[in-house]
């Protein structure tokens, strides 16, 4: 029976041989996404008689661990789609089985949910009158939106409720641009989105509170799964290029560089750091599996979500520090050859480090310390935040008015 690694790696290959192609032109995958849509990689969790490949999410890990190998930029593009899958999966009913179908037939789901300005003030609302529900308001760092053909949304209603709102990309009233400007991850189309009076169907419309408690997991390990694809691809790529050199340095132990001790040992610890961050990784997935199975059975998911966010929090500070050593390493062992542009060993770096400044890992060792100093739960601080939110949006509100 063929594995989903293997039933994907022909796919991979292909993606992987035209990616830096790609990074040079500035050119976005929107080839590739259709490629992956048509092999079914968007249906992987869906169990396999309503369209999927029943995967697990440790299974979805380690293929999103092989996708970043080849691109980067593909897991995180992937991102919001996975995480609007997940809460599809436990929802039952028929606006959630409308999305499923969705799924199966190969539609793509971007997410359109960061905004700009003062730190919780959230300005992208739906609105209701006779003539119905419509949406209006401006999102930043749409990532994988501009590919997509339905956008998730985070905005607030009439009474200030959180919701997560279903929108057509391909509305007229959707303005997607791709203004990205960062120094890595370039082509995951994290740009702005604009909604201008969408018209919003009712069975479209979620309550933001009645997602899976270990999305927020979720989320974030996607973005770790990237990381450690970019620590694979920089690990190939410096194999490549000692095995490719013919000359070393005069201070070198062997004439041949991949004979050189001194190199093997950065190939050694650079392929340490990368096989730490993939381990990290999957040990978070199979704790994030369990908070779903709880969910699917209908048992408290709580344990196995503060578990689940607990391991992901812990892999973001060691796979962070990891990849960036690795790509930073991976000089070490190389000539000045390899700083010339053509090579864009310097994109795997880059990408780490942009990947990384996503949820930053320095909010996170503290939530990992307070859980083991004081069993404070890691999901009451996301909890916490949007209750202050509120009360923000509330007081402002009140400044306007008074």
């Amino acid at each position: 029976m063929t594995s989903i690694s293997e039933r994907f790696a022909p796919l991979l290959a292909s993606i992987a041989a035209r990616a830096i192609d790609r990074e040079e032109r500035r050119e976005l995958p929107f080839d590739e996404l259709r490629e992956l849509k048509a092999a079914g990689f968007g249906a992987l969790r869906l169990p396999v008689d309503q369209g999927g490949s029943g995967a697990s999410i440790p299974e979805l890990f380690s293929l999103l661990i092989e996708l970043g190998g080849a691109d980067s930029n593909q897991p995180q593009i992937w991102r919001n789609h996975i995480a609007f899958v997940e809460d599809r999966l436990l929802e039952d009913s028929p606006a959630s089985r409308r999305w499923i179908d969705e799924v199966a037939g190969g539609a793509f789901f971007g997410g359109a949910w960061s905004e700009t300005g003062s730190s919780g003030v959230v300005g992208t609302r739906l609105s209701r009158d006779d003539a119905g529900a419509t949406l209006s308001g401006t999102k930043y760092y749409s990532t994988g939106t501009i590919y997509s053909d339905w956008i998730s949304v985070f905005a607030l209603g009439p009474n200030d409720e959180d919701l997560i709102l279903v929108v057509d990309a391909t509305a007229p009233e959707v303005e997607i641009e791709d203004d990205w400007n960062g120094i890595g991850q370039r082509l995951t189309g994290s740009g702005t989105t604009r909604f201008h009076r969408v018209p919003i169907d009712e069975d479209s419309i979620y309550p933001f509170n009645q997602r899976a408690l270990y999305q927020e997991s979720l989320y974030q390990l996607v973005l770790l799964a990237s990381l450690a694809g970019v620590g694979r691809a920089a690990r190939r790529e410096l194999v490549e290029h000692v095995q490719g050199r013919l000359k070393n340095y005069p201070h070198g132990l062997d004439v041949e560089p991949r004979n050189d001790a001194q190199l093997q040992d950065v190939v050694g610890r650079v392929s340490a750091l990368v096989s730490s961050a993939e381990a990290n990784v999957l040990r978070a997935a199979e704790l994030i599996q369990r908070a779903f199975e709880a969910a699917r059975d209908g048992l408290d998911q709580t344990p196995a979500a503060i578990a689940a966010a607990v391991a992901t929090y812990e892999a973001q500070i060691v796979v962070t520090d990891g990849i960036l050593s690795a790509t930073t390493l991976i000089y070490d062992a190389l000539g000045s050859s390899a700083l010339a542009t053509p090579t864009y060993l310097d994109r795997h770096w880059r990408n780490a480090r942009t990947i990384s400044s996503h949820n930053p890992r320095v909010y996170k060792s503290r939530i990992v310390g307070d859980y083991y100093l004081n069993d404070a739960s890691p999901l009451d601080v996301w909890r916490a935040a949007l209750e202050k939110r509120a009360e923000q949006e509330k007081a402002r509100e009140a400044a306007l008015t008074s």
